[in-house]
């Protein structure tokens, strides 16, 4: 896994410049909105949706990292129950910082690319001109709020999960932690589309920025080759 750190992040450049310089968005998501009925094909406010995709998955990951936070300084031998090989606790520690670290830095990013959703366009009914992150707003054409919509908040805690890699001790394991990532994210990122509060590059991008963000606080650790016990 540690081999793929600097090609991540040349895939995230290339990811990147690909939807700046195309309108991939636009393309999957005119496809996600009713034109004729001024519409998402998932309304924001419908609640069964909203506690299967939004509410639910995000309550379930914080309850997981707290249970993994409050594990790793359980005793040694309680870990060993949990889990057939030996467990440190920096393994612990790693889950949970990605968990912790990965949804704190797509915050700060959103808070500083000033890029509004979909449904702020005025492509689908918002009052925003659409614009990528890389451009600047028209002259007497600038939005009075500030957009918060790249990258993709909420889907950055299930992309998160791709670090239960850290927790596997074999191929097939990893496979498997890294497939749950990937199903989590793309659970809560492609509900967001459906419902015009992300674009498609958003949602790719905040899964690559996870990666990277997990495996280089596996690249800390092994400047601290000391055991956790």
């Amino acid at each position: 896994m540690d081999r793929t750190f600097w090609s991540s992040i040349v895939f995230l450049l290339a990811v990147f410049g690909i939807f700046e310089i195309t309108d991939a968005d636009l393309w999957v998501q005119d496809r996600l909105y009713d034109f004729a009925s001024n519409a998402w094909l998932v309304h924001a406010k419908t609640v069964l949706p909203r506690l299967i995709f939004y509410t639910g998955p995000k309550l379930l990951i914080w309850l997981f990292g707290l249970c993994l936070l409050a594990l790793s300084f359980a005793p040694f031998h309680w870990r060993m129950r949990l889990h057939s090989g030996h467990l440190e606790r920096w393994d612990l520690w790693i889950v949970v910082g990605t968990l912790a670290l990965a949804p704190l830095c797509v915050a700060t990013l959103k808070a500083t690319t000033n890029v509004h959703t979909p449904s702020e366009v005025r492509r689908y009914g918002g009052n925003a001109p659409y614009v990528r992150v890389c451009e600047t707003y028209p002259p007497g054409d600038r939005p009075m709020k500030r957009g918060r919509g790249f990258p993709a908040g909420h889907a950055s805690g299930g992309f998160a999960l791709l670090a239960l890699a850290q927790l596997a001790r074999t191929n097939r394991g990893r496979t498997i932690s890294i497939g749950i990532g990937l199903a989590m994210g793309t659970w809560m990122g492609g509900y967001q589309m459906l419902k015009g509060a992300h674009y498609l590059s958003h949602t790719l991008l905040t899964a690559i920025i996870c990666w990277i963000i997990f495996l280089s606080l596996r690249r800390l650790r092994s400047k601290f080759p000391l055991k956790s016990g």
